[in-house]
């Protein structure tokens, strides 16, 4: 089998998990990442046998910090497929052109705005849209939650509005660097918040209005979901719908916080603590006069990572249909 040739474009929280996720692909293979400074993240990517790239200017700071480079992150591109970048939110657009000279394919992450790419994505939502396209953008953990529910949602019982509040992760758990510490941040203070919009930029006939605000914690991301429906339904009507969706997980048995989810994640042996799937509580689901409302919790560092994956399948055509892509990824990760 002729394996894509996938470079990962950052190996920070995101990219370090794409890494990963694209090494268990049968179809595909990472052939480098990329690191612009000489950290623990360089140190672990080398430990773990990736080809490790670096801007030119920083060659001779890997050479002193003892990590060995396969060459420039402008080599690593043009060994590629395609790349995924991971770099920071509005670091990446800066490397489009870098892309377009290679001529290679390019995924950027929901940091990043939907008119670079110009087609922004979510395996159960518009994955055959995705198909032979040279440029995506994977939409952000909270866009990646909110399609995951409302697409199989709209399909089955139709929607008429959905209203959604967040309460968002204040940091990664890695960020030291950032808050709040003590305090309930309106974000932003105006409404709606960037995901309602966001959402549309996959699901544009949805009509969704978001709230959010920042939390001092750094697990995961809470949302307050309500959807009015089409359709007469009952709250079993609507976990059977949720039940047969891959990625959504009931969370139950005592279990009332993101830490204990997070546990969870420990227990079951997830690399990383992750939780790639939506957590959704399934005694929340309450329907009343076409109206459904339930909580549902999102990893943040891990949601985007399968879809990632997907998108590689669609662009390089390794799979024509979405739902045999998911079951690829997830079986290849262990979802």
């Amino acid at each position: 089998m002729v394996k894509a040739k996938i470079a990962v474009n950052g190996y920070g929280t995101i990219g370090k998990r794409v890494a990963d996720a694209v090494r268990a692909q049968e179809d595909m293979e990472v052939i480098g990442i990329s690191k612009t400074k000489p950290n623990y993240e360089a140190a672990v990517a080398n430990q773990l046998g990736y080809d490790i790239y670096a801007p030119a200017e920083n060659i001779e700071a890997f050479e002193k910090a003892g990590i060995p480079l396969a060459g420039t992150i402008q080599e690593m591109i043009g060994k590629a497929d395609l790349v995924v970048d991971g770099t920071p939110g509005g670091i990446g657009g800066k490397n489009k052109p870098l892309y377009e000279k290679a001529g290679v394919k390019a995924i950027w992450q929901g940091g990043e705005s939907h008119q670079l790419a110009g087609f922004s994505f979510n395996a159960v939502s518009n994955y055959d849209k995705a198909l032979g396209r040279d440029f995506v953008r994977v939409v952000s953990c909270n866009t990646t939650g909110l399609c995951r529910v409302i697409s199989p949602i709209d399909k089955e019982l139709g929607i008429n509005k959905v209203r959604i509040t967040i309460a968002r992760r204040a940091v990664d758990p890695n960020d030291i660097k950032k808050g709040p510490v003590n305090a309930i941040v309106l974000h932003p203070v105006t409404l709606p918040s960037h995901h309602g919009p966001d959402v549309k930029s996959v699901l544009p006939n949805i009509n969704i209005t978001s709230a959010a605000l920042i939390v001092p914690t750094t697990l995961m991301h809470l949302h307050t979901v309500n959807m009015e429906v089409n359709t007469d339904c009952t709250a079993e009507d609507i976990k059977k719908i949720f039940g047969s969706q891959s990625r959504i997980r009931f969370v139950g048995q005592g279990i009332t916080s993101t830490a204990e989810i997070i546990e969870v994640a420990r227990d079951i042996g997830r690399p990383r603590n992750d939780m790639w799937e939506n957590c959704i509580w399934p005694e929340s689901i309450t329907v009343n006069e076409k109206e459904l409302y339930f909580f549902q919790a999102i990893h943040q560092e891990s949601i985007v990572v399968p879809e990632n994956v997907d998108a590689i399948r669609a662009m390089m055509e390794l799979e024509s249909e979405g739902a045999k892509s998911i079951e690829k990824t997830n079986k290849a990760i262990g979802l």
